[in-house]
């Protein structure tokens, strides 16, 4: 049985985005899925557009999302000479012709073809002139139909008659992008193509170049784009950005990678899946034929799923990269990771991203004078009844031998009990005092990773609020 390598083929002209990083993941899953081979080449061809920028983004994003590639990177820039090469061979086996006619000849004909009611495109006129200079021009079949299993939608036909000498060498000499597309694929031993659904009409023309050739065919499979919730073109207003811009809000990548995957392949009505579970249950079968809508509020879900069940320490050094982008690493050193590590479990049922988990774990980290405070809150819950009681409960909490989770539950059911009065009565006000706003973790666990000599610290200053 043949080995699959299949292919991801970006133009560094600006970043990798979501569109891109989905057709990227279905091509590592469809190679990986069957034991076969991944191939990354860059074709930066497009020498005014392409930036290295652009090309270290592209790898950058790749290896951060997970799939790696096998054997080394082409550049298509590199391989010019090659591309030539070809052109050559199929001029002399009589696939391919030069070509001298201007374009305004060539907007001639068009016109021409449309008033009589025919397809408009080049009409072949330097067929078999023998020209030896000019544009080159695949000799294409004048009768029957290209046609080709398409993996994702099924059998498609085109008449040849519908499609013309396509131009294969510019007057310049560059190749053009469906004659060096071909070439690459053909010498990196791609047999999957799996990209998307914009490329469908650039497929039977590359089929021509590939039959005129010699060379076999790869299957290819063509994916819907990605659609926003207003159903227009997937843009940055719906909140599609490149793909190392979400890592910069906090995602994590595994949630990225789920969240692509579900975005036209399915799986029954599972909605989260470990990369080991795409590759062991992918198959193009999955794949719909309709365009996947892209919804911000679903994302920030499962990613949230994800961050509840990282691993804390991971996440701790996840919040120890934030907070030194943040202020510096050397500000960023006073907290640390075993520190993050006690936090992070706390803020996981609810934190959407690292981000906001940072976000969250403020007043964790922050010294007593420095606390931020909510001023509705403290107006609200910091009051001259509450006070004597925050008074009483730090003194109980002075004399504790173990700050523990049931120590202090034990101090506060005794206080309420003497004071005969609802937990609920303390509970916002003891919560404004440590943390400075109405929403934390549970108290007790907040109370324990803060510390005694904090968490006293804190009350003490609400008290003088």
């Amino acid at each position: 049985m043949t080995k699959i390598v299949s292919r991801f083929a970006p133009s560094p002209t600006g970043f990798l985005h979501i569109g891109g990083a989905r057709t990227a993941l279905f091509s590592w899953l469809l190679a990986r899925s069957q034991g076969g081979e991944f191939r990354l080449r860059i074709e930066d061809t497009d020498r005014e557009r392409s930036t290295q920028e652009a090309t270290d983004a592209i790898i950058d994003s790749m290896r951060w999302l997970g799939l790696e590639h096998d054997g080394e990177i082409v550049f298509q820039s590199e391989r010019a000479d090659r591309h030539v090469e070809v052109i050559d061979q199929l001029i002399a086996s009589g696939h391919a012709y030069y070509c001298d006619c201007s374009k305004e000849d060539v907007d001639a004909m068009r016109e021409k073809a449309m008033k009589e009611g025919r397809k408009p495109k080049y009409d072949g006129t330097c067929r078999d002139k023998g020209l030896t200079s000019g544009v080159v021009r695949l000799k294409a079949p004048l009768e029957g139909a290209t046609g080709y299993k398409d993996m994702v939608k099924g059998f498609i036909s085109v008449e040849n008659t519908e499609m013309d000498d396509m131009i294969l060498r510019r007057s310049d000499g560059t190749p053009t992008y469906n004659l060096a597309v071909v070439v690459d694929d053909h010498d990196m031993g791609v047999n999957r193509v799996l990209r998307g659904d914009d490329h469908v009409n650039n497929t039977p023309r590359q089929i021509l170049i590939y039959r005129a050739m010699g060379w076999d065919v790869p299957e290819f499979g063509h994916v819907p784009m990605i659609l926003g919730p207003d159903k227009k073109k997937l843009s940055k207003r719906h909140g599609a950005l490149s793909v190392m811009e979400y890592e910069k809000m906090g995602y994590l990548p595994e949630a990225v990678t789920n969240y692509l995957a579900r975005l036209g392949w399915s799986h029954g009505d599972q909605e989260l899946f470990t990369m080991d579970e795409m590759v062991e249950l992918f198959t193009t079968d999955g794949l719909g034929n309709s365009p996947s809508v892209f919804d911000l509020t679903k994302f920030e879900w499962v990613n949230g799923q994800y961050m509840q069940k990282a691993d804390p320490d991971r996440l701790a050094g996840l919040l120890c990269d934030f907070l030194a982008r943040e202020v510096g690493e050397e500000e960023a050193k006073a907290v640390t990771r075993e520190r993050f590590a006690l936090i992070a479990p706390l803020l996981q049922p609810r934190a959407k991203s690292v981000l906001d988990m940072l976000e969250q774990a403020r007043p964790f980290i922050v010294d007593v004078s420095f606390l931020p405070y909510d001023e509705a809150a403290v107006q609200k819950f910091l009051t001259a009844e509450t006070k004597p009681m925050l008074e009483e409960i730090a003194g109980r909490m002075e004399g504790l031998a173990e700050f523990t989770e049931p120590a202090l539950e034990e101090l506060h059911k005794g206080f309420i009990e003497d004071r005969d009065i609802k937990f609920k009565v303390i509970a916002q006000p003891l919560r404004v005092a440590i943390t400075g706003k109405t929403q934390s973790p549970g108290l007790f666990e907040t109370m324990v990773v803060l510390g005694k000599e904090q968490t006293l610290a804190r009350i003490r200053r609400a008290v003088e609020l």
